[in-house]
């Protein structure tokens, strides 16, 4: 079969197809035929070898820790009824970036009727983190609630759930085609982070209190600054970084001001509790309640193209691999 591997950290050219032994399923695994693979900005930086630090990933390995297909095959102690059917899985840090995946049969998760495998795949890892660190904030009706780099495929989300939820959004996006979306799906204003005085902006919109409530997906300056408007008493959630780190908060500050932190490590969830979000998220969608926004796909065997294109910024939610 064909996969994608990763040759070398570095660009996205070191990204090539590669042909390897197909799969067999051991006991308790199935074989997944791969349809569509998630992608995220975090395996182009493992790529970069930039997250060392996070992943114990080394060269040469095949990308991709999220995949919708069908079962192809079960294995011993697996029941057969799970041939054909539609599921979507986490196959770790690795090894989605190919034609077929072996995984355990516990990681799978059935796709409901009506929702197809692209979106199914947009949700299986931001679906997950989105409803996890929503649901840990808990947001209230009328809350004010700030979601940096609302433009992303978890961005989407949060600005769904928010606004579902009867609070007042404010996104962060640039560019009027992403700002145009993120209105569309709930936002009462969205402001422009590379624009100086942007904060200052959220808090005029806030009436001077700050946001109740942050969902930091970007990090780094942006990330500190949104720290700083958020109101006394309120939540604040860091949970990416693609601009190569997390936001800096100093923990003494949260503390005077009664902020309560939430980072990274508190979205590694156990494999049940992120299966049972993994169940919502695809029901949500299935029912339209949660709209997962797919910017562009590729084919498999332009993985680099894709990774190229979540670098540069130039794609509107969720990139995509189709087999």
């Amino acid at each position: 079969m064909r996969a994608i591997e990763a040759k070398a950290f570095g660009g996205p050219e070191v990204l090539a197809v590669r042909e390897v032994p197909d799969p067999v399923a051991g006991p308790g695994q199935v074989v997944v035929g791969v349809a569509v693979v998630d992608t995220l900005f975090v395996e182009t930086q493992i790529r970069g070898g930039e997250m060392g630090g996070y992943f114990d990933v080394q060269p040469p390995y095949v990308p991709g820790g999220g995949i919708a297909g069908r079962v192809l095959s079960t294995g011993e102690g697996v029941d057969p009824a799970w041939t054909s059917r539609r599921v979507v899985a986490k196959t770790g840090t690795a090894g989605g970036y190919a034609e077929r995946a072996a995984v355990p049969v516990e990681a799978l998760v059935p796709v409901p009727d009506g929702l197809d495998l692209p979106d199914a795949a947009a949700l299986v890892h931001d679906g997950v983190t989105a409803l996890g660190v929503f649901e840990a904030a808990r947001v209230r009706t009328g809350e004010r609630v700030l979601v940096t780099g609302a433009s992303g495929g978890m961005g989407f989300l949060l600005v769904q759930l928010a606004h579902a939820a009867g609070a007042r959004v404010i996104g962060t996006a640039r560019g009027a085609r992403k700002t145009d979306l993120v209105r569309d799906l709930g936002a009462e204003a969205v402001v422009d982070p590379s624009e100086e005085g942007w904060a200052e902006r959220v808090r005029e919109l806030t009436g001077g209190a700050g946001a109740d409530v942050v969902f930091d997906g970007v990090g780094g300056r942006v990330g500190g600054e949104a720290f700083g408007v958020t109101a006394r008493g309120g939540r604040f959630s860091a949970h990416g970084a693609p601009t190569g780190g997390f936001a800096e908060i100093d923990p003494e500050e949260a503390r005077e001001r009664g902020v309560s932190l939430r980072g990274i490590r508190d979205v590694q969830f156990a494999p049940e509790e992120a299966g049972r979000l993994t169940v919502r998220a695809l029901a949500e969608a299935a029912a339209g309640r949660l709209r997962p926004v797919v910017g562009r796909t590729f084919p498999l065997e332009r993985a680099a193209d894709a990774h190229a294109a979540i670098e540069a910024r130039d794609v509107v939610g969720k990139t995509l691999l189709v087999v």
